[in-house]
């Protein structure tokens, strides 16, 4: 007698899922419960008060570092962010709840920006100029589409192009999915 093979769900613990009580295998929903929104410390950004909205940058400071990249593509965003906390600290200055993390242009290596507040103006990065912002849907491959569109708004309102844009990802592998790889694009003009 030749025994059929049958799909058994396998949790994420990697052991198979308990039989029903009547002796099927379950699920993968009945395995797997939904579950709430699984907590992370993502920003949530109201979208009336960023998207499409100038912003002062004159007061503003950042610690300055740099993140890696490959062909454009950012990696190591845990221990660049982490770095730059590090160097907050150091230099004694106060870092807000929800801080900007900004990543700019570039191929192998991009500049990484962190908010931070009550630091030292000798060590302090300030841009200075006005920030036209927009919320954005970026999944992979929406990127170039998102920031494209920025520019071509923040264009439009200024007359020009901006000097800088910047990136703000607004979500991490946990809620990028449900949150549509929200993202923060920002085209910085030094003179408006």
């Amino acid at each position: 007698m030749a025994t059929q093979r049958r799909r058994v769900p396998v949790r994420k613990d990697n052991r198979p899922a308990p039989p029903r009580e009547d002796g099927m295998a379950m699920t993968k929903a009945e395995a797997e419960p939904e579950r709430p929104d699984p907590t992370c410390d993502c920003p949530r950004l109201e979208h009336s008060d960023w998207h499409e909205v100038e912003s002062d940058w004159r007061e503003i400071s950042f610690v300055k570092g740099a993140l890696n990249a490959v062909m454009g593509v950012p990696i190591g965003y845990g221990g660049a962010r982490l770095k730059l906390l590090q160097k907050a600290t150091k230099a004694g200055a106060g870092v807000p709840a929800d801080p900007m993390l900004l990543i700019g242009p570039g191929r192998m290596r991009r500049p990484f920006l962190l908010e931070a507040e009550g630091l030292d103006p000798r060590r302090a990065y300030r841009p200075g100029g006005v920030a036209f912002s927009r919320l954005a849907s970026a999944p992979m491959g929406g990127m170039k589409a998102a920031v494209k569109a920025t520019v071509a708004a923040a264009s439009t309102r200024y007359g020009r192009k901006p000097d800088r844009v910047w990136i703000w990802y607004l979500t991490c592998a946990v809620c990028s999915g449900p949150r549509d790889f929200e993202t923060l694009i920002i085209a910085h003009y030094r003179k408006p």
